[in-house]
């Protein structure tokens, strides 16, 4: 039904183990809230971070007449959402009442210890059976029934279930100190760019349209998605490919032969920095090297300095920095737009050190500290992995923490 399991394990419905409601939302729900400091904690979805375990305060409360609308919850109980991160649990470290978009699981404590459920409540399995229940409606949405319909498998002994939530939750510590860490690094660089990138004495102002050649792939040509393969030789880089300031080269689609030469212009070369220029207009990357052949779709401007006018790692992150997005905000003022024109593009004026030297160490200092990001990111990464995996043996029992 739901896997292998050692055959001392439990296996129960969830309505078998635990109680599970509904909230309810006194209407109309202004004529409730209160400012009063002595009134119910009202738990909203806005009260969450997607990825927290814990919910610790609310930022609203009701009077004391609308509780008799609502669902009454306790520190300990859980919450899921009807529809947000679907099926994601949430562990309440305050009280109060909830309204009809969240649904609460009460009263497990004879069966359960807290930490373990968490982590069977949001492992793959369970969110498996969730969507299978819910399967054939227009969105995934859960209620009352699907939670008490699933099964879950779980070992007889708290020690157990508190041996393997220990491990879990010592796995997401390292991931947690991780995330801060990053963080950090990020707040450390972006720092870091406003004092290096602003202009100084002796720095000169310059003009895009007069100082770099910028390419697209022209609508004539006609490329279209039906032409996009899943692997060859010849990469095409989207405005879907750029992730962190660089190319996600393993996501990129590929083309023919035939569209790769093309067109000369945008055939792509290590050290030239891409905008996009459709959908989400002012992302960038920057091209550290070409792992293979590659060119761009239609959504994607290749920007190149003429002669040595700036160099071109200083400009990637010029284009990173609040100036560029102030100049797109002002393109943007007004209107809803969704397309960077390059007669717009080419005004864009910016200030550089006067020597080509003083450039690269600036963005040298900036690049070292994109790696160090990157990483962090890859060791967190690496981490969730492990992470999974650990999930994968624990909550199955493959691997047993007497």
């Amino acid at each position: 039904m739901i896997g292998d399991f050692p055959n001392d394990w439990a296996l129960s419905k969830m309505e078998e183990v635990a109680s599970i409601y509904r909230g309810g939302s006194p209407r109309p729900i202004e004529s409730y809230i209160t400012n009063d400091p002595n009134g119910i904690n009202w738990i909203k979805i806005g009260d969450v971070d997607s990825f927290a375990k814990y919910i610790f305060k609310t930022e609203e409360r009701i009077k004391q007449s609308g509780v008799q609308y609502s669902r009454e919850v306790n520190i300990g109980d859980f919450l899921l959402s009807n529809s947000m991160s679907f099926g994601r649990p949430y562990i309440l470290k305050t009280s109060g009442c909830i309204h009809d978009g969240w649904l609460t699981i009460q009263k497990y404590d004879d069966f359960f210890e807290t930490d373990f459920l968490y982590y069977l409540l949001g492992f793959e399995i369970t969110l498996k059976q969730y969507k299978t229940l819910a399967a054939g409606s227009t969105v995934l949405n859960l209620n009352k029934e699907i939670v008490k319909s699933i099964y879950v498998c779980y070992p007889p002994t708290k020690a157990e279930q508190t041996a393997i939530a220990t491990a879990l939750n010592d796995a997401d510590a390292l991931i947690t100190a991780l995330e801060k860490l990053i963080a950090k690094k990020k707040a450390i660089k972006q720092g870091a760019m406003q004092e290096l990138l602003k202009p100084k004495e002796g720095w000169v102002e310059k003009n895009l349209g007069k100082s770099a050649i910028l390419k697209a792939r022209i609508g004539w040509q006609g490329l279209t998605t039906a032409e996009y393969k899943e692997t060859g030789e010849y990469f095409l880089i989207t405005g879907t490919d750029f992730k962190n300031g660089f190319i996600d080269w393993q996501n990129c689609v590929y083309v023919e032969k035939i569209r790769y030469d093309q067109d000369k212009n945008i055939q792509v070369k290590s050290n030239d920095v891409l905008v996009t220029k459709d959908g989400t207009i002012g992302k960038v990357a920057f091209i550290n090297e070409v792992p293979k052949p590659a060119t761009l779709n239609s959504g994607v401007f290749v920007i190149r300095p003429v002669a040595d006018s700036f160099h071109p790692k200083f400009f990637y992150y010029i284009l990173l920095s609040e100036h560029f997005a102030k100049f797109l905000g002002q393109l943007s003022a007004g209107s809803t737009i969704n397309h960077l024109y390059q007669k717009d593009f080419v005004t864009f004026d910016f200030w550089t050190p006067k020597t080509i030297d003083e450039q690269k160490e600036i963005s040298e200092i900036l690049f070292a500290m994109d790696s160090e990001i990157e990483a962090l990111e890859q060791k967190l990464e690496k981490q969730k992995q492990i992470k999974q995996g650990m999930m994968q043996v624990l909550l199955t029992g493959k691997i047993r923490l007497m």
